[in-house]
């Protein structure tokens, strides 16, 4: 179903999922505009979604959870001339602007790809459809299913062209509970001992635990390892004053973690790489839990 602002609706017992229709509330050039999550509630009581910035027209108009394919590896970027169009998956053809190197936080114009959506009570379905460009395409499908207190996101990517796809996805999971400040109270954990160089002065860590010092006044960023001494991975961010959280568990072989943040949000993030031959495919998927506890 919709709402009254031409969201997508999923919702059960427990769960309310918002998701924005493809070129409705986000039409830039960096994140995939299929299952663009712009809200999620739990229990009619608990929200977990907010804007990258919450100043109108700066940031890069992320929302909730939405996620990026080639922040460092654009397809085909390097092989063309400016005027000239590279494939985003999830996006459509965006044309070089100039000789500069391709930055993921530049506005580049847009050529949307054509999207379908299926639904049915429980599921939404986005189909990507491939459009063929210096010999990439790729054709994606993704699933978002709910059960209970979870949310899962199947991703099936078909490489239709006649050059390799490589890449990374990642999900910038901006995250706010119930839209309190980012600060003490928020806790993140993982199933491993973590190592971090060049801690944020925001942050102390120990075991497999970060915990929030004091308020950011400014953006913080880090990429926590040690996620390969396990193989089913997962983090969990709780916000301990309301004794609620989320869990992303991932079924796939990790590039590697990141964790973002700044004064109203936070963000984990677990990269994965993508490579794919001409007439195969991959296929993975990320699942979120929402609970109290």
């Amino acid at each position: 179903m919709k709402d009254s602002n031409t969201n997508l609706i999923l919702k059960n017992d427990r769960l309310k999922v918002e998701i924005s229709y493809p070129g409705k509330q986000y039409t830039g050039s960096r994140f995939d505009w299929t299952g663009f999550i712009t809200g999620v509630y739990l229990d009619n009581k608990y929200s977990f979604c907010a804007k990258e910035s919450q100043i109108e027209g700066q940031g890069s108009g992320g929302i909730g959870f939405c996620n990026e394919f080639g922040i460092n590896t654009p397809i085909g970027y390097n092989e063309i001339k400016p005027g000239e169009k590279f494939p985003k998956i999830g996006v459509g053809l965006l044309t070089r602007p100039d000789q500069s190197d391709y930055f993921f936080f530049d506005k580049y114009q847009v050529s949307p790809f054509d999207f379908t959506i299926f639904q049915d009570s429980n599921s939404i379905t986005f189909v990507s459809q491939p459009k063929e460009c210096n010999g990439y395409a790729v054709k994606m499908t993704k699933k978002l299913t709910l059960s209970q207190n979870t949310l899962t996101i199947n991703y099936h990517l078909e490489n239709t062209g006649s050059q390799e796809i490589i890449t990374e996805e990642y999900c910038h999971n901006f995250i706010s509970i119930n839209n309190n400040l980012i600060g003490p109270g928020y806790v993140l954990r993982f199933p491993y001992n973590l190592i971090i160089k060049d801690l944020p002065n925001v942050l102390e860590f120990s075991g497999n635990e970060i915990r929030l010092t004091k308020k950011p006044s400014k953006d913080f960023n880090c990429q926590p390892k040690g996620f390969d001494t396990v193989q089913n991975h997962y983090w969990e961010l709780l916000y301990t004053p309301l004794k609620t959280g989320v869990r992303e568990y991932s079924d796939f072989p990790l590039k590697y973690v990141a964790l973002w943040g700044t004064t109203h949000v936070i963000s984990p993030e677990v990269f994965i790489d993508v490579k794919i031959k001409p007439g195969k495919t991959q296929e993975w998927s990320r699942r979120y839990e929402f609970f109290t506890y």
